[in-house]
């Protein structure tokens, strides 16, 4: 993913809200949202070059999700993929900040990413760019590439908008939610972050939603948890000219999100 926002014990009929966008290249092979037949239980799309994902859940309640940072400094493409930490996390059964704590004392030189795990309840972030993994506190927060809650327009923009659909505390209407992550207006160069690849491609890159040639928002994921466990995940898919071509829709039971610490999976 490149733009994760969302609400955790932010609203009185969903303990976990999480919209998010997949950028990636356009001619990077990949599955969409399924079931993974070797692993029961596990919904999450899969990426075809390395085998792993971006964001998933399990029907024991677990989710993660994973970003890149933006650093061509420190780009190194022999670097293995990042993708198999989301399903390490999925197919664990430790808690979160366990988890993470876990992958942050590695030997293995990966390049930089967000990491979000949660569980019971419970949400942690990790990047490889810090040091030591944190638990994150209720309310909205957003990720794109750069830190956790890094005030990028297009995170403190994806964020204001999802705070302002939980502050109603009436049920979500999905098209909202893929109208905040359908957002292509580009950011005023003034407002532009600096992140090394050049003013042309910051403008291009500024929006929730990325269209440039060869590269861009592939899909856009849902994943909206109710009290008493019952969840939906929605996937929208786009081709690659950026139009959109089918959306998938997944209802399951996630269990052990109704307050902080509510599942055995959630201990730190």
């Amino acid at each position: 993913m490149c733009l994760v926002v969302l609400g955790l014990h932010a609203h009185p009929l969903y303990p976990l809200v999480v919209a998010a966008n997949r950028d990636e290249f356009l001619d990077r092979p990949s599955e969409p949202a399924r079931f993974w037949p070797e692993a029961p239980g596990f919904l999450a799309g899969r990426d075809l070059r390395a085998g792993g994902t971006w964001l998933g859940v399990t029907r024991s309640g677990r989710f993660a999700a994973l970003t890149n940072i933006r650093d061509p400094l420190r780009h190194d493409p022999g670097a293995p993929s990042r993708g198999d930490l989301v399903v390490r996390f999925l197919l664990g059964r430790d808690g979160p900040v366990e988890h993470l704590a876990g992958v942050a004392a590695e030997p293995v030189r990966r390049n930089p990413y967000n990491l979000l795990a949660g569980a019971g309840g419970r949400l942690a972030w990790h990047s490889n760019a810090v040091s030591r993994p944190r638990e994150v506190g209720a309310g909205v927060h957003a990720v794109s590439n750069a830190l956790l809650d890094t005030p990028w327009p297009k995170t403190t923009r994806s964020a204001a908008r999802l705070a302002e659909i939980l502050e109603r505390g009436t049920r979500i209407d999905p098209e909202e939610l893929f109208a905040l992550l359908g957002d292509r207006e580009p950011v005023p160069d003034g407002d532009l972050p600096a992140t090394g690849v050049g003013l042309p491609a910051e403008r291009l890159l500024s929006p929730p939603f990325v269209v440039s040639p060869g590269y861009g928002t592939r899909g856009s994921t849902l994943l909206l948890v109710s009290r008493g466990g019952g969840a939906s995940l929605l996937e929208r898919r786009f081709d690659g000219a950026f139009r959109e071509t089918g959306t998938s829709r997944f209802d399951l039971d996630l269990p052990g999100w109704d307050r902080p610490g509510g599942g055995p999976d959630g201990r730190s």
